[in-house]
C-alpha cells in the first residue's frame, strides 16, 4: 500500500505545474484580443478651430522682461476654453458668423431655451455667448473647441473689448480732463467748477452733448493693436501688451487686429 500511494502522489505532483502553466498561457494570450476590442468615445470640442477671436477673463496685470533687460507691463487673459455653439450662413441668417460660449455655469441655473440650444450642439451649458463675425463659414462646425495657438501667434497685434471699469459720477476735471479754474486771485469755492455752459438770451438754451459732470465708465471699450508678448496653449494664458478695459475677473473678447499694419 505504501508503494502505490507514494507512486500516485509523484504522478499528481508530475501533472499540476503542466496544467497550470498552460492555463497562465492562455490567460495572457487572451489579454491583449479583450484590450484591443475596447473603443474610445471622443468627448464634444475634442476637435480644434482656427477663429481669430476668442473670448477670456482678465486675470491682472503684471511685467514681463525683454532680452535687452527691459521691464514691459502686460495683462494676463485666461482664454478660453470656447466651443462653436452656432453656425451663422448669409443663406439663412442673412450674415455669415460663429457663435462661441465661454464660462462655466451649473446647468440648473440655465433657462430651458438655452439649454436646448446647448444640447443642440452638444456642448455644456455656459454663462456666455458671443458672436464673430466672419467672412466664411467653410470649416466649422457647432462643438467644436477653439484652438487658442493657432488663432494667435507671439508678436502679433490683437484688439481687445470689454466693459471699462465704472467711475460714478465725476466732476468736469476727472471726466473730461478740464483745466480748472485759477487757484487764487479772487476765486472762492469755485476751483473745480465747469465754468460757462452757454450764452443767455440767444441761443437762450444750452447745446446737446455739452461736457459736464455726470457718470463716468462702465461703457464697452476696445483698445486698439495690443502686442501678443506671450501665448501659453498649455495653460491657456495670453499675455497682452498693456492694460485692457475692465477690472480683475472681467470678461473680455480678443481678436485679430483691424488695423495693425503690414
Amino acid at each position: 500500500m505504501s508503494d502505490d500511494t507514494t507512486t500516485v502522489e509523484e504522478e499528481v505532483s508530475e501533472d499540476t505545474p503542466e496544467e497550470t502553466e498552460t492555463v497562465e498561457g492562455a490567460v495572457e494570450s487572451e489579454s491583449p484580443e479583450i484590450e484591443e476590442t475596447e473603443e474610445v468615445v471622443d468627448e464634444p470640442g475634442d476637435e480644434l478651430v482656427e477663429l481669430t477671436a476668442i473670448v477670456g477673463e482678465k486675470l491682472g496685470m503684471t511685467q514681463v522682461f525683454t532680452e535687452d533687460a527691459r521691464a514691459v507691463p502686460v495683462t494676463v487673459i485666461k482664454a478660453g476654453p470656447c466651443y462653436v455653439t452656432q453656425v451663422k450662413t448669409e443663406g439663412v441668417d442673412g450674415y455669415n458668423a460663429i457663435q462661441i460660449s465661454f464660462g462655466g455655469v451649473k446647468p440648473n441655473r440655465v433657462n430651458k431655451p438655452d439649454s436646448g440650444h446647448f444640447a443642440k450642439a452638444g456642448v455644456a451649458p455656459a454663462r456666455h455667448l458671443v458672436e464673430v463675425r466672419v467672412d466664411s463659414t467653410d470649416g466649422f462646425e457647432v462643438g467644436q473647441a477653439i484652438d487658442l495657438g493657432a488663432s494667435f501667434t507671439k508678436g502679433a497685434r490683437a484688439d481687445v473689448t470689454g466693459v471699462s471699469k465704472g467711475k460714478g459720477f465725476q466732476g468736469v476735471m476727472k471726466r473730461h480732463n478740464f483745466k480748472g479754474q485759477g487757484a487764487s486771485h479772487g476765486n472762492h469755492k469755485s476751483h473745480r467748477a465747469p465754468g460757462s455752459i452757454g450764452a443767455c438770451a440767444t441761443p437762450a438754451r444750452v447745446f446737446k452733448g455739452m461736457k459736464m459732470a455726470g457718470r463716468m465708465g462702465g461703457d464697452r471699450t476696445t483698445i486698439l493693436n495690443l502686442e501678443i508678448v506671450d501665448v501659453d496653449t498649455k495653460n491657456g494664458l495670453l499675455v497682452l501688451g498693456g492694460a485692457v478695459p475692465g477690472p480683475k475677473g472681467s470678461v473680455v473678447i480678443v481678436r485679430g487686429a483691424v488695423k495693425a499694419s503690414a
